[in-house]
């Protein structure tokens, strides 16, 4: 009987589409993660009665707790966040919007979320994913920007109205949270690393042992969660090279 030998092979980037290459594999911390801190579908899967432990995804980017040295989920500055109301209760017309020097196309009055998204990522320099638009048909319209927008300060548009009806008739626009602005002052809001492989952990369970990677190729856009190297803030790990 003639028997083969059977051969396999696999790199440490398995699982980890995020991962660009081998650099700096070895320079791996092990840290104590703070379980509490992460949340289900963004940062780890539930347990299924075949696999009864979550998995935190590989790639998150973390940052330390000042108070108890624990790791968290990176708190990544703001994204900024606009409102735009109509008051005056009018009846008909339309208006535009206006922003970075390009308008959109008219909108009804009563336009849904949707057609205010659609107008805006018709401009040239808004790309589907720059801003997500929503609220109820004839506003109030909440614009949260994101994509190449994510953790900037941005600028807030401006409105002409052809309203007709209703008393004096009008949108107010109004900055609710701005970007580029720090989610936290625990120590979390400074960027550690990422996480580098899968954790699998119990629920009830409040601390897991893992792997940071503090240096290496990253592709910024395969991370499980967004993430902008260029709004990390001062004293942050710096050790990466990023591709998006």
């Amino acid at each position: 009987m003639d028997i083969q030998p059977y051969t396999s092979t696999e790199t440490l980037a398995v699982g980890r589409p995020w991962l660009m290459s081998m650099l700096g594999i070895e320079a791996n911390q092990t840290i104590t993660l703070d379980l509490s801190k992460f949340s289900e579908s963004l940062h780890w899967t539930e347990a299924s009665a075949y696999q009864p432990e979550r998995k935190l995804k590989s790639g998150i980017p973390l940052g330390k707790i000042t108070a108890s040295g624990l790791y968290a989920p990176y708190a990544a500055v703001t994204n900024e966040i606009q409102t735009l109301t109509v008051t005056g209760a009018p009846t008909g017309g339309t208006f535009t919007i206006t922003w970075s020097g390009q308008t959109t196309a008219a909108l009804a009055y009563n336009a849904t979320a949707a057609q205010v998204q659609a107008a805006l990522e018709a401009l040239s320099n808004i790309a589907p994913g720059d801003v997500a638009v929503t609220g109820t048909a004839g506003g109030p319209w909440t614009l949260t920007w994101g994509g190449a927008q994510l953790g900037e300060n941005v600028a807030a548009p401006t409105t002409t109205e052809s309203f007709t009806g209703g008393t004096t008739p009008d949108i107010t626009i109004a900055t609710t949270t701005g970007g580029d602005t720090a989610t936290a002052s625990d120590g979390s809001q400074v960027f550690a690393g990422f996480l580098f492989t899968e954790v699998s952990f119990y629920p009830g369970h409040t601390k897991a042992a893992a792997p940071l990677m503090v240096h290496g190729q990253i592709d910024v856009a395969k991370l499980p969660v967004a993430f902008d190297p260029t709004d990390v803030p001062a004293g942050s790990n710096t050790q990466f090279i990023y591709g998006i």
